[in-house]
């Protein structure tokens, strides 16, 4: 199972064998004949399937990834600020300014404790991390972190994203890719931390204590009324306190207060495949999820396989209701507003994670807060992204990505911020030369 078919599967009713067969090898489904890992996560029977494995065979190649030529705005410089990241995922500013990234880990390979068995298990282990970046300093401040991956330490699930409240205390959501029950039988020590909202000890305590499962919550209410199969994955902290969390197993959008009650936001429902080769309908698959100007939940999806281009979209909650907000987006992995209210959606491929020519770099991409109009902010470098975070800078916005994000080799944060466009510099140069000109000329008459 592949950090996307952790994500979330395909529906029930899946695609059939004849249509797979004849859709090219590297977009073909992995229902009953799977040409890479299963889309659930390993132990789980259900037969809502996750995301084809094939799109992080692409990703770990990387062949696919690679731009043809350089696509990021002339206008922004993108550096490298952390590296030597296991999995790098969700980012956040602390109060004092400090830029933490979580980080998945590589699981614990074969021998420990693990969910299903043979090429499609996920075993547990203890290489899950947070790291901090603080005046230009990289450090590890939280070690030992759950994790579960493959047998190569890819395909990772363990703590996804992370937010702060005023007082600079520590929230992470963990991953899971399969029931509560499946984690449960586990028995080992931290598995009880997958699959829940966690209060993390970043002084040095090294303390995580739970304090809302997610993953129970999709076993006991069921949101979409499919197999249970729950995977937390973005995180967002209200006003109030409460939490909004994205289960893109589960295909739904979940509140969860400090006390651990946690109650459905929403349901994101699976929509007719438009391509030829794949199942009838695609899941929604919510990702990232980031609190809006007015204080309302947005949310974007990753859409399941096929992934079809143009199909993610981005969703507004408000007064009980969820509704599209905007569309025409590719492979949301997460979003987030700037201080304007513009928002910025991130995508972890260009092309879809199916497409024949690969899918493509990410992309970073702003939606005007008033007009709606959109601009790519970045494209070049980045290769399977999968964290965004935003802080305001003297030519506005700087964004940081969590980039590699698929495995555990090469992760990454890189910085994205403006510089001055070179036409502004050269018509500023030539304004100075004019006024130059102007202030000889005036000399010379009173000469």
């Amino acid at each position: 199972m592949s950090f996307l078919e952790s994500l979330q599967g395909r529906p029930k009713g899946a695609c059939r064998r004849s249509q797979c067969e004849a859709a090219p090898v590297s977009s073909r489904c992995t229902a009953s004949h799977p040409i890479v890992r299963p889309a659930s996560r390993a132990g789980s029977t259900s037969p809502r399937r996750r995301l084809g494995g094939l799109a992080f065979a692409a990703v770990l190649g990387l062949a696919g990834w690679l731009p043809a030529a350089p696509a990021h705005a002339l206008a922004y410089t993108i550096d490298t600020v952390m590296t030597g990241l296991v999995t790098p995922r969700g980012l956040a500013f602390a109060p004092d300014g400090a830029l933490y990234v979580t980080e998945v880990g590589r699981g614990g390979g074969v021998g420990a404790p693990s969910l299903g068995s043979g090429p499609r298990a996920a075993y547990l282990g203890y290489t899950g991390a947070v790291s901090r970046l603080a005046s230009g300093v990289q450090s590890r401040v939280l070690t030992g972190l759950p994790s579960l991956a493959n047998a190569a330490g890819a395909e990772a699930a363990g703590l996804q994203d992370i937010v702060f409240d005023p007082a600079g205390q520590a929230y992470g959501v963990f991953g899971l890719g399969s029931s509560s029950a499946a984690r449960d039988a586990l028995g080992a020590f931290g598995a009880g931390m997958l699959g829940t909202v966690a209060r993390l000890g970043l002084d040095g305590s090294g303390t995580v204590s739970p304090i809302a499962d997610i993953a129970k919550h999709e076993t006991t209410a069921n949101p979409d009324g499919g197999a249970i199969d729950s995977n937390p994955f973005g995180l967002a902290r209200r006003a109030d306190g409460s939490f909004v969390v994205t289960d893109a197993g589960g295909n739904s959008f979940v509140q969860a207060t400090a006390a651990g009650v946690v109650t459905t936001l929403g349901v994101l429902p699976p929509e007719t495949n438009p391509l030829p080769f794949g199942p009838p309908v695609y899941q929604s698959v919510p990702t990232g999820v980031a609190i809006g100007p007015g204080g309302n939940p947005t949310v974007g999806t990753l859409t399941g396989f096929p992934f079809p281009p143009g199909a993610a979209k981005v969703f507004a909650h408000a007064a009980g209701t969820t509704g599209v907000a905007f569309a025409g987006f590719t492979t949301i992995i997460d979003l987030d507003f700037d201080a304007a209210g513009n928002l910025y959606v991130l995508q972890i491929s260009s092309n879809g994670l199916a497409a024949p020519g690969g899918p493509g770099t990410g992309l970073l991409i702003k939606v005007d807060g008033r007009t709606g109009q959109r601009s790519t902010i970045a494209s070049d470098g980045l290769i399977a992204p999968g964290g965004l975070a935003i802080r305001e800078g003297p030519r506005g916005p700087v964004f940081y990505v969590s980039n590699m994000t698929a495995g555990p080799e090469g992760g990454a944060v890189l910085r994205i911020s403006a510089v001055p466009e070179p036409a502004g510099w050269a018509m500023g140069l030539a304004g100075l030369a004019g006024l130059g000109a102007a202030v000889r000329r005036r000399r010379a008459r009173r000469a």
